[in-house]
């Protein structure tokens, strides 16, 4: 039986040359193109090489710059998805990575089909959800003369500038958009944007609209489009247009 066929090329970042070895090994034989690298030094080169449709990035790498530092270094130049792999399971650290600009984190020692679903999940939501948006319009949602561009997948300020989003970013907002006024627990956030329950002291989805707030509200520490309803989650306030 064929395997699979993927359009989507892969980074693998990790020191040990075992992990290289498996996540190359299983996404080829899932039909992924994939490359890795060994540390810092390494990705930046492969960086810029090619481009890549998704980045696996252990946390702790050699070289002085660990995969937080790595993160930040591709955040600033590029939205491509990252995905932290890692042997430290620790709440804060998740947040930290989430923060930087990672679209999931994942600990070691993980299921490589895990890996792989988490993995999918993150390139639909990539993938413009109206293929064909030239021929059936694209579907764009005002809000407070900002313009989320739902087939395109594109935020534009007041100005018409665009503003970069990662795709967990992205997914929040058009998350936060479609159940305007309504107030969301931390858990149904997380169901609706990752696709998965809310995992014990898990908050990421916090990390996550820190980061949002930082893209689109005037002032982050007192937002007025994204705000915290004490006990309970969430609520999007700004008038659609």
């Amino acid at each position: 039986m064929a395997a699979p066929q993927h359009d989507a090329h892969l980074l693998v970042v990790d020191d040990d040359p075992r992990i290289r070895q498996m996540l190359t090994r299983y996404f080829e034989d899932e039909g992924y193109t994939v490359s890795s690298a060994a540390d810092g030094t390494e990705m930046r080169a492969r960086l810029r090489q090619q481009n890549f449709d998704a980045v696996l990035l252990d946390l702790v790498l050699p070289g002085g710059a660990d995969g937080l530092d790595l993160a930040r270094e591709i955040r600033a130049h590029s939205d491509v998805p990252i995905m932290m792999l890692t042997g430290r399971d620790d709440v804060v650290d998740r947040i930290v990575g989430l923060e930087v600009g990672a679209d999931d984190y994942i600990a070691k020692p993980f299921h490589l089909r895990e890996v792989h679903a988490r993995l999918k999940s993150i390139l639909r939501r990539r993938q413009s959800p109206a293929h064909n948006a030239e021929a059936a319009g694209d579907e764009v949602i005002g809000f407070e003369d900002w313009k989320l561009n739902l087939s395109r997948r594109q935020l534009l300020d007041p100005d018409s500038t665009e503003i970069e989003l990662t795709t967990g970013e992205l997914d929040m907002l058009t998350t936060f958009v479609r159940h305007a006024g309504r107030v969301l627990t931390r858990e149904v956030l997380m169901d609706l944007t990752r696709g998965r329950n809310l995992e014990a002291f898990d908050r990421t989805i916090d990390a996550q609209i820190v980061r949002l707030r930082r893209k689109i509200e005037t002032n982050p520490k007192k937002p007025q489009f994204i705000k915290a309803v004490r006990g309970v989650g969430y609520v999007f306030t700004a008038r659609l247009d």
